[in-house]
């Protein structure tokens, strides 16, 4: 089993801030990294469960679902690959992601 606990703690305060943020942070970009962030985390995670299947794109459900989308894409790539024994550099690379998505969100997410 590997350790995803850094993973899931990224998603998670990714997420959260997401979650806070004002209809106007959001609309100015902030959202649209995080969708963008939530299909590539669902896209590896759909590629771990079911390897050469036709992937499934996230929906665009909105702006203030956007959080929710964050968390559940992570928390489903967090378990796959919880259950891919050395899977430490899949995990490390997905923190990497999620810290340049929140990077990238306006304003500077801490």
């Amino acid at each position: 089993m590997t350790d995803v606990t850094p993973l899931l703690t990224a998603v998670d305060r990714f997420a959260d801030r997401l979650r806070a943020l004002p209809q106007s942070t959001l609309t100015r970009g902030a959202a649209a990294e995080g969708l963008a962030l939530a299909r590539e985390l669902a896209r590896r995670a759909q590629h771990i469960e079911e390897p050469g299947g036709e992937p499934r794109t996230m929906p665009d459900i909105g702006v203030f679902g956007v959080g929710d989308q964050v968390a559940v894409a992570g928390h489903d790539l967090a378990e796959a690959l919880r259950r891919v024994p050395g899977a430490e550099a899949e995990v490390a690379d997905a923190v990497a992601l999620v810290s340049a998505a929140a990077r990238s969100a306006e304003p500077p997410l801490r």
